[in-house]
């Protein structure tokens, strides 16, 4: 039965991919992808986004509205009388599956169930321990996780479908494997197959950075931009990169690696053992080492990172010099590093993003100044940057899109027979 739904509700998710400009996937995937982009749309125009015949749309999304995919949905607009036959739209039947994403950071966790809508229908965040875990405790805070997200979306874990999973570090995706993280106390971890057998449920993991990239590629900003860089700056430094609507993720599947670009040989200490990386001089944990030596603040040991930081701000913000002066040369730091991006990829868009994005000093005028000062002078405009403060939830909503995509993209690639009864 169809059901009324005003068009204006229904927004989608997913890259908005130009028609014509990715043809090498399977017309079935192109055309699922179109209607789940859209929200909701008609045949006719999905066709015309394609360039193909309306009869092959017609009879692929008679396909995937057989193979429970897709609906359609009655869409009223906006100005209608509610006269006559209302017009008919096809959009994603989102109870056809749900997925958890969540992310495990070195200070909290947090996860989310998305519907194949990509509508968020429960969140959970708490803070945990910044220490290493053994696989088996990274696993048992997975599995905890999960089905307490689950129940507070009313589900159990044999409603769900897939799991997506981001942390800090060198993560091969193809693999699943973890090859040094600041949460595990061990090397080359095949965290994906670990989480996957104890839950029972497919596993897909990836560097929260790539998994901030995919939020504002599938829900934000990035949408309707082909290329674009987002870097994020919490207790690390990373870089998310998507190159024509695709995250760029390197030959082997680590690159991106912008936190630990070299920016002073024999610097400063990184928490991935070497000296001189970006984010040793602008991450969380630099800023506040800095401020327990230039402040002489050695009494505030067993403080928290967060009350160190925001005793930073405030010093900063009343005008302390040598908070400022921390502020200052971290936003310098940060200079560089955006301006090498700008340099090596030319992105249309820069976002900064993170939960904290709150301390104006590093974001200042002064340092986007620097910035365009450092990047080479073309005579033409440089990439807009943007600030973006999600909140806690933003990395588990790039870590459910992974998981929504995996999906997605292994029911569109079976045989007919074979997705019509998954």
């Amino acid at each position: 039965m169809k059901r009324p739904t005003p068009a204006s509700q229904k927004t989608g998710c997913g890259p908005l991919i130009p028609p014509l400009s990715d043809t090498l996937r399977p017309l079935r995937q192109q055309v699922f992808e179109r209607v789940r982009a859209a929200g909701l749309i008609a045949r006719v125009q999905v066709a015309k986004d394609l360039g193909v015949s309306p009869a092959s749309v017609t009879t692929i999304t008679s396909e995937l509205i057989e193979a429970g995919l897709i609906e359609e949905v009655a869409a009223t607009r906006e100005g209608e009388t509610g006269r006559g036959r209302p017009a008919v739209a096809l959009g994603v039947r989102a109870a056809a599956h749900h997925v958890v994403g969540l992310k495990v950071s070195d200070r909290d966790i947090s996860a989310v169930v998305v519907d194949f809508g990509g509508t968020i229908l429960a969140r959970h965040h708490e803070e945990r321990r910044p220490v290493a875990l053994s696989p088996a405790e990274v696993v048992s805070v997975i599995e905890t996780l999960v089905d307490r997200v689950a129940a507070k979306a009313g589900m159990t874990r044999g409603d769900l479908s897939a799991v997506g999973v981001g942390l800090p570090g060198y993560i091969d995706t193809a693999s699943g494997q973890v090859l040094w993280s600041s949460i595990l106390a061990e090397r080359a971890v095949p965290l994906a197959a670990l989480a996957t057998a104890r839950l029972g449920l497919p596993v897909q993991i990836d560097n929260d950075a790539n998994l901030c990239a995919m939020a504002e590629l599938w829900f934000g900003a990035g949408r309707g931009l082909s290329d674009f860089a987002v870097v994020t700056i919490e207790h690390g430094l990373g870089l998310g990169m998507v190159l024509n609507h695709r995250i760029y993720r390197g030959a082997r599947g680590i690159g991106m690696e912008l936190g630990h670009t070299k920016v002073q040989l024999d610097g400063a200490l990184c928490r991935c053992g070497q000296r001189g990386c970006l984010e040793a001089y602008v991450a969380d944990y630099a800023l506040a080492r800095e401020a327990t030596t230039a402040l002489n603040w050695t009494h505030k040991d067993g403080q928290s990172m967060i009350v160190l930081l925001e005793s930073l701000y405030d010093h900063a913000k009343a005008g302390n010099q040598s908070a400022r002066s921390i502020f200052r040369r971290a936003g310098r730091y940060l200079a560089v590093g955006l301006a090498n991006v700008v340099n090596l990829f030319d992105p249309a868009l820069i976002i900064l993003a993170g939960a904290r994005l709150r301390f104006d000093y590093l974001y200042a005028a002064e340092t986007l100044a620097e910035m365009q000062a450092l990047v080479l002078d073309t005579g033409r405009p440089l990439p807009a940057i943007e600030t973006h403060a999600w909140g806690e939830m933003l990395w588990a909503q790039g870590a459910a899109a992974l998981a929504l995509s995996a999906v997605s993209e292994g029911l569109l690639t079976q045989p007919r027979e074979i997705a019509a009864t998954a």
